[in-house]
């Protein structure tokens, strides 16, 4: 019979809950009370399940052991034989439940999301397909009932985006979202050539969950803002004032623009939310890169030098190089159809972090070359 984890952390876990709730001031922080409260019903609910798949295999073992015994009247070896179907279905649900509970959430998973598109290599067809993508999400986001807020773009002078940058808001956004991070690369015959070549150009992808100013601290002397006139569309309002803000944090160098409203306090609250949200990016970057060798295998979700998904305009496909799934129906995803290809590297995600929970290896299925 298979076995499951040790329930030991999780049950240590579970009696430090228990103490603080039974504490007197316990529910003087509504807050933190109902946090602890739902952390405590859901360990609860594991610690139940894990004895019933316990309760389970024993009567499994026995109901297999009848089924096999010689000794046994037929009529009991025919009955447990029947029973088996049910009970191993039951053992295999309540396996897959534990497991799951087992495996400890995304803290982010819940968070808004910052995303930004910036261009890559191929010139004019790279900022034309950034704005394909900023249409594609766009999309996305508007099934799922989620509002989108530009941040900061710089556009070319044929239409695309050099760079944009926007926060999606709504429900389990950065869940949805955060396999995107990496190097979209685009197989077509731009626009602007008449030979009829095709040309592949790249646009990198960043998505970020929000930061809260309790995630990072930021101390105002490390910062160097300074305010110009905006250029660019956006209006007599924005063209007119010294609205721009740029923002720099000196002990890391980074850098953000933001020029899209005609507030400069509006502009400076949006540079702020994009400042913090990289910086809580490169600190769980930091803490990923001490698992390096562990990383290998898995799926990503932040490098931005990955290459990560092909659309292959003539051939009607586009290609997730993690998992090597390819799909053709390319102008569907186009419209915003990414569903499936979510889907698929949320379950390869979930599979690998079950196959580390029960100390097995797991192989992720990369695109062939053949399909590049």
């Amino acid at each position: 019979m298979d076995e499951l984890p040790d329930l030991f952390r999780f049950q240590l876990r579970l009696d430090e809950l228990a103490a603080q709730m039974a504490e007197p001031s316990f529910y003087a922080n509504p807050r933190r009370a109902a946090d602890v409260t739902r952390e405590h019903q859901k360990l609860s609910q594991l610690a139940a399940d894990h004895r019933e798949f316990t309760r389970l295999e024993r009567e499994l073992a026995e109901a297999v052991a009848l089924a096999k015994d010689p000794a046994a009247e037929a009529a009991m070896r025919e009955l447990a034989t029947a029973e088996l179907p049910a009970l191993e279905s039951r053992r295999a649900a309540l396996k897959k439940s534990v497991l799951l509970a087992m495996i400890p959430p995304d803290p982010t998973d819940s968070r808004n999301t910052v995303m930004e598109i910036r261009a890559g290599t191929g010139g004019d067809e790279a900022t034309l397909f950034a704005a394909d993508l900023f249409r594609l999400f766009s999309k996305y986001a508007d099934a799922h009932g989620w509002k989108i807020q530009p941040m900061s773009s710089s556009m070319s002078e044929r239409g695309g985006f050099k760079e944009v940058i926007f926060l999606i808001t709504g429900t389990d956004v950065y869940k949805q979202l955060k396999f995107e991070s990496g190097v979209h690369r685009v197989k077509r015959v731009p626009v602007t050539e008449a030979s009829g070549r095709i040309h592949t150009s790249t646009v990198t992808v960043a998505v970020l969950p929000e930061a809260e100013e309790v995630d990072v601290q930021i101390d105002p002397a490390d910062l160097e803002i300074t305010v110009a006139r905006a250029s660019g569309p956006g209006g007599q309002g924005v063209n007119t004032t010294d609205s721009a803000v740029q923002i720099v944090h000196r002990p890391t160098g980074l850098l953000v623009t933001c020029a899209d409203e005609r507030s400069q306090l509006k502009n400076k609250a949006k540079a702020l939310t994009v400042l913090r949200s990289r910086l809580l990016q490169r600190r769980e970057d930091e803490e990923r890169a001490k698992y390096a060798a562990q990383r290998r295998s898995q799926i990503g979700t932040g490098d931005r030098s990955e290459r990560i998904r092909t659309y292959h305009y003539l051939q009607n496909r586009v290609t997730d190089h993690r998992i090597g799934l390819t799909l053709y129906s390319l102008p569907q995803i186009m419209e915003g159809d990414l569903d499936p290809f979510i889907a698929a590297l949320q379950k390869a995600d979930f599979e690998m972090k079950l196959a580390a929970l029960t100390g097995q290896t797991y192989v992720l299925k990369r695109a062939t070359d053949d399909e590049d």
